[in-house]
């Protein structure tokens, strides 16, 4: 199922989603419905990612000094 949506976009932004849509043999529609969709997936992964952390950080699941000093060290010798 579908619905129907209005949206504003500024000229620029509109003649670059025509360019767009001419060039892949899409839709206008169909540009702008996967762009969001691959917008929310995005950002929902990430307020995901931001919850989990915080609860991690509210149990006191945090990495010694020790740990976050080995990695640090791992990187820099690769570095070189």
């Amino acid at each position: 199922m579908s619905t129907t949506m209005t949206i504003r976009l500024d000229d620029e932004v509109k003649e670059r989603l025509d360019q767009l849509s001419a060039a892949t043999q899409r839709s206008k529609s169909y540009l702008a419905a996967e762009a969001i969709r691959v917008f929310v997936d995005t950002n929902a992964w990430q307020i995901r990612e931001i919850q989990a952390a915080l609860t991690e950080a509210d149990a006191g699941d945090f990495a010694s000094d020790e740990a976050v000093a080995r990695v640090a060290r791992k990187w820099r010798a690769r570095a070189r």
